[in-house]
């Protein structure tokens, strides 16, 4: 029998299991989807605080996973982490929080922040966070969870990284999409990502060079649930990418992504409650548009709890 079973497969459900798995807990994954085909397998990928609450909390958090991507950096061909330069152009560190300060290498220069920060290539990343998983002795299995009971019913303790789920899991109506469409085309050569809001629509026009390609995005459509890419969109997003940087209009297209963010209204939501039918189920979902950026810290957060209720245990 598993002392915990995390809900859910995407990157915070995989790392939140592997902080738990390598702090000795037996672990399972119960995850609908495979992680290729989760939400968190289409993003772009670059470490960025972008549309998440709390304020007070998130910058922790960050930094928290900063630290570990540099780190796992040092095996890119492994982990599919790389630290890579860019630019946020038009950004000042005097219009962020306060964890900006500490990005020891950021630079302001006459077109925004320049700055080295993670990259990462998410098929390789969620494949590594498997295989370090299961080394740890944690499985993962696809299984599609219609209620925290059933996993209450084979460990005493239950960790929702449902993201999007956890609207009808937990349940918690102030869940819901931030639709996010990205093109992908054939590198002419871009070695740094640039990323630059966009006043027009409210969204962010970037450019991520990636190993399979370049990335470029991207739109934030509030409460969209469509996961078709849209054409006039994606030509939207390359000549918006081309008019930064010109050489981008001619690249071919390699293909089209869609993904749904798990926003949450009131933010990120880590706390622990007592199940009705026995258990204890610990919250970590509401990552909106940071997953990746915030998931080591968050992961230790719930980690936190559920060690609590170990410790509280006869």
């Amino acid at each position: 029998m598993p002392d915990v079973i995390v809900v859910g497969g995407g990157v915070s459900g995989l790392t939140t299991a592997l902080v738990l798995a390598e702090r000795g807990h037996r672990v399972r994954v119960w995850s609908r989807d495979a992680a290729g085909d989760t939400t968190s397998a289409v993003a772009g990928a670059l470490w960025w605080p972008y549309r998440i609450e709390p304020a007070r909390s998130v910058g922790d958090w960050a930094l928290e996973t900063l630290a570990v991507h540099r780190e796992l950096a040092a095996g890119p061909e492994e982990t599919g982490v790389r630290m890579v330069a860019g630019v946020h152009l038009g950004e000042r560190l005097a219009a962020l929080g306060p964890w900006a300060a500490r990005l020891a290498d950021a630079v302001e220069v006459a077109e925004g922040l320049r700055v080295t920060l993670p990259l990462l290539s998410m098929a390789d990343h969620l494949a590594w966070l498997e295989r370090r998983l299961r080394a740890a002795g944690a499985t993962v299995e696809r299984r599609a969870v219609h209620g925290f009971g059933e996993a209450a019913a084979e460990a005493p303790v239950v960790v929702d990284c449902a993201g999007l789920g956890a609207a009808a899991l937990a349940p918690d109506d102030g869940v819901r999409p931030v639709r996010g469409q990205l093109v992908v085309v054939e590198n002419p050569g871009i070695t740094e990502w640039f990323a630059a809001p966009d006043p027009a629509t409210g969204w962010t026009t970037y450019a991520f060079p990636q190993p399979y390609g370049l990335v470029l995005g991207g739109t934030a459509q509030d409460d969209d649930w469509s996961l078709e890419p849209d054409p006039d969109i994606a030509a939207e997003i390359v000549a918006r990418c081309a008019r930064i940087r010109p050489v981008i209009a001619g690249a071919r297209v390699l293909g089209h992504r869609v993904g749904l963010r798990p926003a949450r209204d009131a933010g990120v939501r880590i706390e622990a409650e007592d199940l009705p039918g026995g258990g204890r189920l610990v919250h970590n979902y509401g990552h909106g548009g940071a997953g990746v950026t915030v998931a080591w810290g968050c992961a230790r957060a719930a980690a936190r709890l559920v060690d609590r209720v170990a410790l509280r245990a006869p």
